[in-house]
């Protein structure tokens, strides 16, 4: 057993299907399956029952998966210690793709002036040692630190006015809608609009909030995106008399990663920050 086996393992029993597993960890899907096999054939004992969607996990999984975080935290702790004799620490953070750009930057800035010797290993999406995401976006077995609750807003192209105040998303033709399958506003969307997907086919789509926002841009229609996102771009909030829900940014991390200096002191610099504020882009 080696940290190759700790590591295929711990991609499996997160993402619960092999296929995704082996992209997150860049390797082949037959790769990670021999790799799988040799953990289970070494330990003498089956980790995943093989699903037609995926995968399930037994109780020795469950039983091995806090044991193999703990191991590799602490192999990972014992390179820090030599590294850091070079006054280097390196914290891989991952960016989930519909973070705020502005929140990003303020959120790195309060790291880097904490940890000035950090050197940063930033991936896009669900990668890293910890991750800046939403809330929606929490793995089961991670804790979550709330650093931003951003309203939804509507957002329309710039060169749309408005006389007066919308009452509600209904005075909104449906058709006009930009979707974003794969963002958590999605779902409040269509639960304020009182839809589903099938009745809204034929709308433009796109796969991340920032796309649907250069869609918007583009005069394509309109969104329902966070307010801290829509000020990166160069489009027209919609005042609305009707109260919309929030989504919630924060910081998803393991328990087991807190006995690390790095992780230690980076949850515990983005808690003590003041609360990110959004600037609106300038006309």
């Amino acid at each position: 057993m080696d940290t190759r086996h700790l590591k295929a393992f711990l991609a499996v029993f997160e993402e619960r299907n092999i296929t995704l597993a082996a992209q997150r960890l860049f390797i082949t899907q037959p790769t990670l399956s021999v790799t799988i096999r040799q953990l289970e054939d070494e330990l003498a004992t089956p980790l995943f029952i093989r699903e037609p969607r995926g995968v399930a996990v037994t109780e020795a999984a469950r039983l091995l998966y806090p044991q193999a975080q703990r191991l590799l935290a602490q192999l990972a702790g014992i390179r820090q210690q030599f590294t850091a004799q070079h006054h280097c620490q390196p914290l891989a953070l991952g960016v989930a793709a519909d973070v705020p750009r502005q929140a990003v930057n303020y959120w790195l800035a309060v790291l880097a002036s904490a940890l000035p010797a950090i050197q940063w290993q930033l991936q896009a999406g669900c990668a890293g040692d910890v991750r800046l995401a939403t809330e929606a976006e929490r793995c089961e077995d991670e804790l979550f630190l709330p650093l931003l609750d951003d309203p939804l807003c509507v957002v329309a192209p710039r060169d749309w006015s408005q006389d007066k105040p919308l009452e509600q998303l209904h005075d909104i033709a449906l058709d006009d809608w930009i979707l974003c399958p794969d963002a958590p506003s999605q779902q409040q969307l269509l639960a304020l609009l009182g839809v589903d997907t099938v009745a809204m086919q034929t709308n433009h789509r796109a796969n991340t909030l920032p796309l649907v926002l250069q869609l918007v841009e583009a005069g394509q229609g309109w969104a329902l995106v966070p307010a801290s996102l829509a000020a990166d771009y160069a489009v027209r909030p919609v005042t609305l008399a009707q109260t919309l829900p929030s989504i919630r940014y924060g910081l998803c991390y393991r328990a087991a990663l807190l006995e690390q200096p790095i992780h230690n002191q980076a949850v515990a610099a983005l808690s003590a920050a003041p609360v990110f504020m959004a600037t609106p882009r300038s006309a």
